[in-house]
């Protein structure tokens, strides 16, 4: 793929990317950023080209960045237009790395002696390195962050935007972390920056590629296909970065495979028309985690045969799927479709303030051997049908994720605007 069309004057020239102004963006919120051939350690003390590790590096970064907007995660990153560039929003830098780790092992280990390597820890460890390449970027704490003030954009970091970047970290790790498992491999640490943008939004920044992770293929660490390889490295010679680049090359691949097709569906049977706007709300809210959704119209009383020969042509295609019920007054058409499949059934009745609370326990006081569950809310028995189906599916567990980090944040940011208010 050709280079990107008209680029304007030089921003910033770091040790394995570029970045230009964009003269068709006249605001300047939009650069263009072209990632080098050049591979690095030990801030720089080492450094080699790497031929087409540039090409690796964009693919790389441009699939791991499309997968996290798609999940929900504020990004900088737009779209791809080259074999090595991309565009993304102009972000001032704050210049903190933030590394995540959930296997004890490098510099950690190091800092840490008698631990044992690999010990996995059940909640993230969150560490923070200011940027500073002469003094090898020192670890930070939260209160060493706060009392430097720092403010790209006008932004100062206080409590809030130090809590904010903390959250955003932590739910990328676990999305990539469920990314890399359905690969078999295990994410062990990695480290992502933040920008803030014009309009003063803290957004993920910078570039994630096989330079800002720890990768062991099956868990195991002989394997790992990161760059620790070539920070191991006792003598560079051509063998070794032809090594190297396989690795670089097997990571861009696999990413890609990130987002992949929903492999569950959920399908909505209703008692009749009238419950269609009911069951219509439930399919909007299972869209937004990307889970297909069918709706039929069966009556369990009135055609039980039917109904029966529905759902077996559902079961007929080995397809993981959730069955939703929607019947009003006497719910029968959840109990049979639980008596009848192995596949969960979740009772969402469209209970009216009429006779609500008689109808009710037609969904709840249930025969014996059946497992169905009732969710009176349409958001959550939405929610409930994808946290089953994304158990096995990480697109749909990362949309979750995302929807956490949601609500997350907007806290955050409302209890912050309180404060400034009340204060």
């Amino acid at each position: 793929m050709a280079s990107y069309g008209k680029v304007g004057n030089l921003v910033i020239k770091g040790k394995t990317k570029e970045i230009f102004e964009l003269p068709e963006y006249e605001s300047g919120e939009y650069v263009l950023m072209r990632s080098t051939d050049q591979i690095t350690c030990g801030d720089g003390a080492r450094k080699n080209i790497l031929d087409g590790k540039g090409a690796l590096s964009n693919v790389t970064n441009s699939a791991v960045f499309e997968f996290l907007k798609q999940s929900g995660i504020p990004t900088h990153f737009d779209k791809s237009v080259s074999s090595t560039e991309c565009i993304v929003q102009q972000c001032e830098m704050i210049p903190l790395e933030v590394v995540n780790r959930r296997l004890i092992t490098g510099s950690y280990l190091k800092r840490n002696p008698g631990v044992t390597e690999g010990y996995r820890f059940p909640e993230l460890k969150t560490e923070y390195f200011f940027k500073d390449d002469e003094n090898h970027d020192p670890q930070w704490s939260r209160e060493q962050i706060l009392e430097a003030k720092l403010a790209p954009c006008g932004r100062t970091l206080g409590e809030h935007e130090v809590n904010e970047i903390t959250e955003i970290a932590r739910a990328c790790f676990e999305m990539l972390e469920k990314a890399w498992t359905s690969r078999n491999c295990v994410l062990v640490d990695m480290k992502v920056e933040f920008g803030v943008t014009k309009a003063g939004q803290i957004v993920l920044a910078d570039v994630i590629d096989n330079d800002s992770w720890r990768l062991w293929p099956s868990g195991d660490k002989r394997l790992m296909r990161d760059k620790q390889v070539y920070r191991n490295l006792r003598e560079v010679t051509d063998q070794a970065m032809t090594e190297i680049k396989k690795n670089y090359s097997w990571v861009a691949d696999e990413v890609q495979k990130f987002l992949m097709k929903p492999s569950g569906r959920v399908v909505i049977f209703m008692g009749s028309e009238s419950d269609l706007s009911h069951c219509e709300k439930i399919k909007t809210e299972l869209s937004k985690f990307g889970v297909p959704c069918e709706l039929r119209i069966s009556s369990a009383h009135k055609g039980t045969e039917e109904t029966l020969r529905i759902l077996h042509f559902y079961e007929s295609h080995l397809i993981p799927t959730i069955f939703i019920c929607v019947a009003g007054r006497s719910n029968g058409l959840g109990p049979v479709l639980s008596g009848n499949t192995s596949y969960p059934v979740i009772n969402c009745p469209p209970v009216t303030s009429e006779w609500g609370s008689e109808d009710i326990w037609s969904s709840l006081r249930l025969p014996s051997g059946l497992g169905c569950s009732t969710v009176l809310n349409k958001d959550g028995a939405a929610m409930a049908a994808a946290q089953m189906i994304g158990m096995n599916d990480h697109c749909i567990w990362s949309k979750l994720r995302g929807q956490r980090l949601k609500i997350a944040l907007t806290l955050l940011h409302v209890d912050a605007k309180l404060r400034v208010e009340n204060f």
